[in-house]
């Protein structure tokens, strides 16, 4: 026993395994298959995982949705839409379907000469629509970009039973954005800001911290979001003059 987790341990570590991949139930199903073959249990080719057992896991997927689709029909589903663009600047729009049952990814497209203009957005959209089935859909969920905007009129005139809705994360956001662009809070969590990053830069300061606050870490702000600009605030006492 100790020899075989020593040799899984040995190839986790020289193909760079995350560790919490061991602790999913098919890991632990396919060592038992293993178990039961006995020795000589010849391993898939290349081809077999890239072609062959690919397939059938497409095909066991697309079986285990299918309690999906009969709740999309029953209650309706939403469609939300997501678009980035990652390190290399690659444009990619994401859609996925909400329903009671959970969100299933449903598609993704790279825009790599295409630009997020509201008839490619729509376009998109509507074929989507169409996969899902127009009876179906209830709404489609975006955020607040403008290119949004124009794409949710050219919905509305082609399918007026379909909803628009508007991203409630991507609206609170937009909120805290200009509520922290008030002079009145824009000093404060400018303040915030710079005491944590000089705490981070500073090691001394920082295991300073970490041990008085029994290593709890400071909300630091993120790129894109605001809110941590305010938790920020939270986390720091207000001392009130006397």
């Amino acid at each position: 026993m100790i020899h075989v987790k020593e040799y899984i341990c040995r190839w986790a570590y020289e193909c760079a395994i995350p560790f919490p991949a061991f602790e999913k139930d098919s890991f632990k199903i396919m060592l038992e298959a293993v178990g039961q073959f006995g020795r000589g249990a010849p391993p898939p080719t290349r081809y077999e995982m890239g072609e062959t057992y690919l397939k059938k896991q497409v095909e066991r997927t697309i079986n285990l949705l299918t309690p999906y689709k009969d709740e999309y029909k029953s209650n309706g589903c939403s469609i939300m839409t997501d678009a980035w663009s990652d390190r290399k600047k690659r444009s990619i729009m994401n859609l996925c379907v909400n329903s009671k049952m959970g969100t299933v990814f449903l598609s993704s497209k790279e825009s790599l000469d295409e630009a997020h203009t509201s008839e490619h957005i729509h376009e998109y959209v509507e074929s989507c629509i169409k996969e899902v089935g127009p009876e179906n859909v209830v709404q489609i969920v975006a955020d607040n970009a403008s290119n949004n905007m124009r794409a949710a009129k050219l919905l509305k005139e082609k399918r007026p039973t379909i909803f628009w809705t508007s991203c409630a994360t991507h609206t609170l956001n937009l909120m805290l954005e200009g509520i922290g662009g008030l002079p009145r809070y824009k000093k404060i969590l400018n303040h915030a800001k710079t005491l944590t990053m000089f705490i981070y830069a500073h090691h001394k300061t920082l295991a300073m911290m970490r041990h008085f606050t029994k290593k709890r870490d400071i909300v630091r702000p993120g790129v894109t979001r605001f809110a941590p600009h305010f938790l920020l605030c939270k986390v720091w006492p207000i001392k009130r003059p006397n």
